[in-house]
């Protein structure tokens, strides 16, 4: 864990650098502050810490100033010798707010607290990020509805295509080595309705689902030769940047 001290009392810092020590050994304090100057600059320049040990009183004024001239992602704990600021420090990111002179199990509680937050931040960004990814899911092409014989429209599952292709400067829907349906669709806007769970595009003429694959060969120049299930037998190559990405993708890593 990566901390900065804002603290202009050189004894207060030596202090707070000895109880982390004592306290928490995995805390590497990067940089120490003394002044809201140079605070500012150091948050403009520098990529935000995992903590930020904070004195209220600096060298040059109230480190509330900080706030006011640019952006502090960091969670905060404030270390100060007043109490009337306990109201305000809560405004601005704070997780605890420490009256000196600190004392160890003060500063071992307010980092459990910084701990237990940040466990849950996570928890929260990971519950998001599958809430999105499931209603992403849910809006991927299942259904194609392909026009036949002039006054029908003939339902094609997804399910069903093995590969999709682009020949003769169409787009092409191949479901078996006998049957295939023309698409309205380019190959681009195919690859981004379909579930890239099972389909890859393994170069700018083919997308494949994941169940057309028979084997694989190993090519000239690191490159993929895939033979798949229907097609006539014809090798399909998948690009060379695209190699690691296919197998990735094939292994379901």
């Amino acid at each position: 864990m990566k901390a900065l001290i804002i603290e202009d009392e050189k004894a207060a810092v030596r202090n707070l650098q000895a109880l982390l020590k004592e306290v928490a050994p995995h805390v590497d304090v990067i940089d120490i502050l003394d002044s809201v100057a140079d605070s500012v600059a150091w948050f403009e320049t520098h990529p935000a810490p995992d903590v930020v040990f904070m004195d209220i009183h600096l060298a040059d004024g109230s480190s509330f100033e900080i706030f006011e001239q640019c952006r502090v992602s960091s969670p905060i704990i404030f270390t100060t010798a007043y109490d009337e600021y306990a109201l305000r420090a809560f405004k601005v990111s704070s997780v605890d707010y420490l009256l000196k002179p600190i004392g160890a199990a003060d500063l071992r509680r307010a980092l459990d607290k910084l701990q237990t937050l940040h466990a849950t931040t996570e928890s929260e960004r990971s519950l998001s990020a599958l809430i999105r990814n499931l209603q992403q899911r849910s809006h991927y092409k299942t259904h194609f509805l392909i026009p036949y014989k002039g006054d029908k429209l003939l339902p094609l599952a997804v399910d069903q295509v093995q590969y999709f292709c682009i020949s003769e400067g169409v787009t092409r829907a191949v479901v078996s080595d006998r049957e295939s349906y023309v698409l309205p669709h380019t190959l681009d806007e195919l690859t981004e309705s379909l579930d890239p769970d099972r389909f890859f595009r393994v170069n700018r003429q083919y997308l494949i689902s994941r169940h057309a694959v028979q084997d694989i060969d190993l090519w000239f120049n690191n490159r993929l030769a895939i033979n798949l299930k229907v097609g006539g037998g014809e090798k399909i190559l998948v690009s060379k940047p695209r190699v690691s990405d296919f197998k990735s993708w094939f292994a379901g890593d």
